[in-house]
Formats: structure tokens, C-alpha cells, sequence
């Protein structure tokens, strides 16, 4: 046996036992045992080490099959905090959460453009330092600041390499907030985050894959597979905004033709809408104002809606032939049209999908709401905590 080995299965273990408290509360020692093939003096000796360190509680007696009632185990979410940040491009939102994912503080605030790097990471420490200033947490029961921002992101500096939105290029982010409040950083691109925060608290049960798509200034997906975030060899895995519809289409703001998002993003369906909607006497309409028109009953606002539909529905076949995920999560401010966007997604992937089953990937709205990014900022350090090695 290699030296630490043991060790080392001792943690892995230990994170099994933890993980499946978490998705089976409450659970007998008995039933963790059977469900996880560890022996039940191993099982009972993590367990002691997880209720001494505060993680994990008992509760009153289960049911019996014959013998003693078994003692219940739950996890305990007040144990520890996350602070989740969900960093622009217009404003940027902070939560404090329990392990459970409860929010107990929150702070919002906009962002001014044009802005400069200095001045966004301002933003970041002034909003992040209010949701301090707010609870009543100590600091040492702060795990760490998980931070989901928008474009592509080093996940491995925590630095944001292109913020597309804020035309801004190499933000510090990880380095910045360690060095001001002396916790742990986690940054990840907004999307992925996303993802993640469905995969653990959309009550989407277990699934071997799951792509999120998030729909709003711009398109973003992220993949979690076997409960991870797939980031790709550079860090741009789950870009599908940039994916090529049209080659010969409008110029994106990437510098290519026909994006994906050059027909999806809410200021174009607002700019088709302009255009086409020649008796608006408001001049420039917003993407919230086609929506409205649509709920009124105005046949040419559905029919670009429903055209928006077919397009990301083209943009999610092509996720399912190469990704082939079991669901797939939408959201973003767009699908506040679901009502208009989601059938026509849904008659596309039916029509253009290869096989029987292709055409049945479930296609769901999150239900998570706008906290989606949010929650998917606080997982970031949820996984280290519990996830399965």
C-alpha cells in the first residue's frame, strides 16, 4: 500500500458517507452501510467523526425491522455558510446561504459603464463586505466566496479572461477577494455555475448528465457530468452562444458571423422586433416590451418569439448530438417567454433530432428561478464538502 493510502481512502470514504446523508436524510448507519458496501464499524466511526465535527446530527428513532429502532442522521446545514456572488454584467448580487442552500442575507447593486477592472472588483468587495456587515455568521463558519461571472473565465487563477459585456479583459477576481477578506475564492464562468447550482438544488434527482443553458444578454451552457462541471482543455467549454448558425449572418460581438446569440439574446429578439414591428410608434422596443406585446396578442411579437423558439431548438440538437445529456435546463431572462419559446424548442429538437429517443430529451425550466447563477456560485464549494470521489 502506497504511503497515504489510507489516508486517503479514509477521506473518500468519509465524503461518500457525507454525500449520501445529504441525498437519503434521514438514513440509518445501517442503511449506509448496505447502500455504500463499507462495514458497519467503518460506517459508525465516520459517522462519530461527522457529529463531532458538527456536520451531521441525530434525530429520533426510525422505524424498526425487528431490532432496536435505528437512530436517524441528517445533515446539519447551519454547520457552515457560503457567501455566492453573481457578478453582472448589470449588476452584481451577493447571498449568504446555508449549506442547504437557505438564503439568509442578500445585497444587489448596478453597475455603471463604461468600467475599468479596479472599479468592478470595488463593486465586488463593497457588496460582498455589506453581506458581512449584515449577518450575524461568524467568519469561521464561512467556507468561502464562490463568484459566477459572465464570458470566459481561468478557473484555475480564479481570473476572468473576457467579460465580453463589460468590455473589460485578465479582472483579478480570486486574488482581489483573497487578499480583502482572507477566505477561500472559487470563480467560474456564470453558466457552469448555473449547471451546477441546478444539479444540486433543482430537484432534478440523479442524473449522469445534465446540460444548463442560460438565455439572456448572452448564451451560455454548462455541462455536469457524473456531478462535475466539464470545462473543456481551455476553459470555454459550454460557449454555444458562438456556435455558427448562419455563416453569412450579423457580425457578433466575438467577431464572427451568425451566432447563435446574433438570434437569441434579448436585444436581438428586441432588434428584430424593432424592425419589424413598423406601426411601433415608441421607436427602439426592449426584449421585456416584445414579450408584452405578445401576451396582448400581437401576431407578428409570437411569430418572432416562436422563431427564436425553432433557433435555440436548432442549437440544442446540435447539444444533444454531441453531448447526448438526459436533460436539459433553461433560463435566463429570455425564457421569461417560455410560454411562446419553449414549444416551438421543443416541436424543433422533435423534428431535427436523430433518434426516437434524441427526441425525447427532456427540455425543462429551471426551477430555481433567477437564483439559479446564485446557487450555482454557492455549490462551487458544496462539491469539495460532499460530492463522491
Amino acid at each position: 500500500m502506497r504511503h497515504g493510502s489510507f489516508q486517503l481512502m479514509k477521506s473518500v470514504n468519509k465524503t461518500n458517507i457525507l454525500n449520501k446523508i445529504r441525498t437519503s436524510e434521514p438514513i440509518s448507519r445501517a442503511q449506509i452501510a448496505k447502500e455504500t458496501n463499507l462495514t458497519p464499524p467503518t460506517v459508525s466511526s465516520i459517522v462519530k467523526e461527522l457529529i463531532e465535527e458538527n456536520l451531521v446530527t441525530e434525530s429520533k428513532l426510525g422505524e424498526s425491522n425487528g431490532g432496536r429502532k435505528p437512530t436517524m442522521l441528517h445533515i446539519n446545514s447551519s454547520a457552515f455558510y457560503v457567501i455566492g456572488v453573481d457578478a453582472g454584467p448589470e449588476t452584481v448580487e451577493c447571498v449568504l446561504t446555508d449549506l442547504a442552500g437557505e438564503v439568509y442575507n442578500r445585497i444587489e447593486s448596478k453597475l455603471t459603464l463604461p468600467i475599468t477592472n479596479d472599479q468592478f472588483i470595488a463593486v465586488l468587495k463593497e457588496n460582498i463586505g455589506k453581506i458581512l456587515q449584515l449577518s450575524t455568521i461568524g467568519l469561521e463558519k464561512i467556507i468561502g466566496i464562490g463568484v459566477a461571472m459572465h464570458g470566459v473565465v481561468d478557473v484555475e487563477t480564479g481570473t476572468s479572461r473576457i467579460a465580453p459585456n463589460l468590455n473589460l479583459k485578465n479582472i483579478p477576481i480570486k486574488a482581489a477577494l483573497e487578499q480583502e477578506f482572507n477566505l477561500p475564492i472559487k470563480v467560474e464562468n456564470d453558466a457552469r455555475a448555473m449547471a451546477l447550482g441546478e444539479s444540486w438544488f433543482g430537484g432534478h434527482g440523479e442524473l449522469n448528465s445534465m446540460v444548463a443553458v442560460n438565455i439572456g444578454r448572452g448564451v451560455g451552457a454548462g455541462f455536469v457530468i457524473d456531478g462535475k462541471l466539464y470545462h473543456g482543455a481551455q476553459d470555454i467549454a459550454g460557449e454555444i452562444g458562438h456556435m455558427a448558425i448562419d455563416i453569412h449572418g450579423e457580425t457578433c460581438e466575438c467577431g464572427n458571423r451568425g451566432c447563435l446569440q446574433t438570434f437569441t439574446s434579448g436585444a436581438a429578439i428586441a432588434r428584430r422586433a424593432s424592425e419589424q414591428l413598423s406601426d411601433n410608434s415608441s421607436g427602439e422596443l426592449t426584449g421585456k416590451e416584445v414579450l408584452e406585446l405578445a401576451e396582448n396578442g400581437e401576431l407578428a411579437a409570437i411569430k418572432i418569439l416562436q422563431e427564436t423558439g425553432e433557433i435555440i431548438g436548432i442549437g440544442l440538437t446540435n447539444l444533444i448530438h454531441l453531448i447526448n445529456p438526459s436533460k436539459i435546463v433553461l433560463g435566463g431572462g429570455v425564457m421569461k417567454s417560455e410560454k411562446f419559446i419553449l414549444p416551438a424548442i421543443e416541436q424543433t429538437i422533435e423534428k431535427r433530432a436523430l433518434t426516437p429517443e434524441a427526441k425525447g430529451t427532456v427540455v425543462v425550466m429551471t426551477s430555481l428561478g433567477d437564483d439559479a447563477t446564485l446557487l450555482g456560485a454557492v455549490s462551487l464549494f458544496l462539491v469539495e464538502l460532499f460530492a463522491e470521489v
